[in-house]
């Protein structure tokens, strides 16, 4: 099964509407025509009113940093998958390590939002990774299987082509330190066989499988070539056009 490599960016709590305005422009020129690879940004939520307006102008899709389960109601300072799908949002980011973190979000309640999502027509990107104390104790592979699990609990096989996983190492987000080729194929490939154990060989086969800790145009290369490594999602690099550009590249040459 061949699939599309996808470069989706994760600005996290960065950049204004007025920053955006700039940002988005440059990716749009520099690998915004192009479809062999596909691109998403993901911005903040005050700058995707904007964005929706210019990623129109390219083939650069729009993706949102998280959402509500719920579907509307008395949810202060929630944002609903209509809400997002209004403004032509293809993908929301769901269960990124922050948001366990510092949020408190867990395996079911992510599950809520990933079931929520896929019902209206949005594309998650589910999160999942090991912190540095885990793969210490050799809990890589058990909680990764886990998170897959429990938090695709009850996906529809019939949307699983709308699905993408993103593995994080926790440890490697952020702190300039990535997981080697082999390590992150090593998870990805395990990913893989989860999905076909829940889903099927066929359909599991459909699923791109995204690595997602400290990936830059200087080492993507290499991680894009394993087999089961369909694409980033980046973090720090995605704030410039020259890095994000740079690995959507290495992407295309690869």
């Amino acid at each position: 099964m061949s699939r599309k490599y996808l470069i989706a960016g994760n600005w996290k709590m960065n950049k204004t509407a007025t920053e955006t305005v700039d940002l988005i422009k440059e990716i749009n020129s520099t690998v915004g025509s192009q479809t062999n690879v596909q691109v998403c940004v993901c911005p903040p939520f005050t700058s995707l009113a904007k964005a929706s307006e210019l990623v129109d102008q390219s083939e650069v899709l729009l993706g949102a940093q998280n959402m509500c389960a719920q579907p509307s109601g008395a949810y202060t300072g929630e944002i609903s998958a209509e809400m997002l799908r209004d403004l032509y949002v293809s993908f929301v980011i769901l269960g990124h390590s922050e948001r366990r973190q510092f949020y408190g979000e867990t395996n079911e309640s992510v599950n809520k939002k990933v079931l929520a999502a896929v019902e209206n027509n949005l594309k998650p990107i589910y999160c999942i990774g090991e912190t540095l104390e885990e793969r210490e104790a050799g809990q890589t592979l058990d909680i990764v299987r886990s998170q897959v699990r429990e938090g695709l609990e009850n996906f529809p096989a019939n949307a699983i082509d709308s699905l993408v996983v993103a593995y994080e190492p926790v440890w490697a987000i952020g702190t300039g330190k990535t997981a080697t080729d082999e390590m992150a194929q090593e998870v990805h490939a395990d990913i893989r066989k989860v999905l076909v154990e829940m889903f099927g060989d066929s359909a599991a086969s459909t699923v791109r499988i995204l690595y997602g800790g400290s990936m830059k145009p200087e080492n993507a290369a290499g991680l894009l070539s394993q087999p089961d490594v369909d694409g980033g999602l980046i973090g720090g690099a995605s704030l410039t056009s020259r890095a994000f550009s740079g690995i959507v590249e290495a992407a295309l040459a690869g």
